[in-house]
């Protein structure tokens, strides 16, 4: 990921380009083979958090396993079709998403939406650190013979604290040490968490003496279920599963700028999405409905599970593929986003390595707080009202890019913080932040206000249809294209 474009290059100053932080990439820098992009969605879709929210949908939604698979597919399909349209001007210019924001929202204006998305990052952020921490611990209590404790502070054992401290100081060491290190990790750790999961599917087969299949299509079905409940659940799993990917479709420029055309980004995400969807979906049906076989729990943490197999090799080669595939997406899907959106404040003035300690410092909160916070709002909850609150910056900037500028972007201008196009007189698109505001009132309300729950599972739709439908009309005629 290391670029060697200079401001120079592009005839940018450094104070506005934002350094190596935010400035283009050059085209003998756009390396990325589809496969590159392709790994990004294998490990974003692998990662712990991944596979709790996957089984907790399978728990939640009250349909069938095979009608929640049915619905991850789909969302895996959706997400690819909106991600290629959120990731086409980051390839062409190579630029990213802060950057990217500023012909919609203003020069200043995209400060509003880049730090929108760098919050939910450091949130996102603080929440795998946990999560690939919950692996540490297993393999300290695995090598170690111990018990696993409960209770604790804020719900976390002295055993968990220590090991979600250790990886919080490990993903500042490996990011301090240059974005190398995380595609290594990336690359080494992905064909692993499949690795394991596959071990574990085959470990609870044969303890449920061959009734996994039988028991992952009826499992999670209440006896009451109709036709209607089967329906309404789909839709919801399908506008979770959106709205779990929503920031990475709103930033997802930061991604596709690396790569070498675009047919290699569309490629990625073809490859990378539906197969990956498919394949992890498919894994964490059949686990968690063996889990609830064989142990008689709905078990949404797969650590958790591979400790009640009471393997000690399994336990370790899962606690030490998991902890890997976790850090690494964590530091590209959550570190780049966070570090770009906090460095695009003063870019003149916050270096990668400062953006980057300021995101740690708020992580290790956030992640301590985690199992409080979930416990209070749940996993489904939360995702939706993240995505609900993003949802209407993408539908602002597709409208814009699409349908008032007809994908033609001035890239001087992009960088421009005194004038030029995208200064909109005060550096404020006024039409987007009118269009942001109304759009996320709503669609945040459909998740949380009792009358307009049956909204919940459209709500980043209603998001960003909302947002682009009020961005274009307001705009329409006053945007210079």
């Amino acid at each position: 990921m290391t670029t060697h474009t200079t401001d120079l290059e592009i005839g940018l100053p450094a104070a506005e380009s934002g350094g190596d932080t935010l400035a283009p990439i050059a085209p003998q820098d756009k390396t990325w083979g589809w496969f590159a992009i392709f790994n990004i969605w294998a490990n974003d879709i692998q990662s712990l958090f991944g596979y709790s929210l996957v089984a907790s949908l399978f728990i939640s939604y009250g349909v069938s396993g095979w009608t929640a698979f049915a619905a991850l597919i789909v969302a895996g399909l959706l997400v690819m079709f909106l991600v290629n349209l959120s990731g086409a001007a980051g390839e062409k210019y190579g630029i990213p998403y802060p950057v990217l924001a500023r012909a919609s929202k203003g020069t200043q204006g995209a400060k509003l939406p880049a730090i929108l998305r760098a919050t939910v990052a450091v949130f996102w952020y603080g929440v795998q650190v946990y999560f690939a921490s919950t692996a540490l611990a297993l393999l300290i209590y695995t090598l170690f013979g111990i018990s696993s404790g409960e209770g604790g502070f804020l719900g976390l054992s002295g055993v968990d604290w220590v090991s979600f401290l250790i990886v919080w100081a490990f993903h500042i060491f490996i990011f301090w040490r240059g974005m190398g290190w995380v595609e290594t990790f990336l690359n080494i750790a992905g064909p692993f968490v499949y690795a394991v999961m596959i071990g574990l599917v085959i470990v609870l087969w044969q303890r449920s003496d061959g009734q996994l299949l039988a028991q992952a299509q009826t499992i999670f079905t209440p006896e009451n279920a109709t036709f209607w409940t089967e329906l309404s659940g789909f839709v919801a799993i399908v506008g979770t599963m959106i709205a779990y990917f929503s920031a990475v479709l709103l930033n997802f420029s930061d991604f596709s700028r690396y790569a070498k055309d675009k047919r290699a980004m569309m490629l990625g995400n073809l490859a990378g999405l539906p197969f990956n969807m498919i394949l992890f979906s498919a894994l964490a049906l059949l686990t968690t409905a063996g889990a609830a076989v064989v142990y008689g729990e709905k078990i949404i943490n797969p650590t958790e599970i591979v400790e009640k197999t009471d393997s000690v090799i399994l336990s370790i080669i899962a606690a030490v593929t998991f902890f890997a595939a976790t850090v690494g997406i964590n530091l590209v899907a959550n570190f780049i986003p966070s570090v770009n959106g906090i460095a695009n404040l003063a870019p003149s003035k916050i270096s990668f390595r400062t953006a980057g300690m300021i995101t740690s410092v708020f992580a290790l909160v956030i992640g301590g707080l985690w199992t409080s916070f979930i416990s209070e709002f749940g996993i489904s909850g939360f995702v939706n009202t993240l995505g609900a609150t993003l949802a209407p910056v993408y539908g602002i900037m597709m409208a814009d890019y699409y349908l008032l500028r007809k994908q033609e972007l001035e890239r001087a201008d992009l960088y421009d913080m005194t004038g030029g196009r995208y200064h909109y007189g005060n550096g404020w698109n006024d039409a987007a932040m009118i269009a942001f505001g109304c759009a996320a009132v709503f669609s945040v309300a459909t998740v949380w206000v009792p009358f307009l729950g049956f909204l919940s599972g459209y709500a980043w739709v209603i998001g960003a249809v909302l947002g682009g439908v009020i961005y274009h009309r307001l705009a329409k005629g006053k945007v210079v294209a």
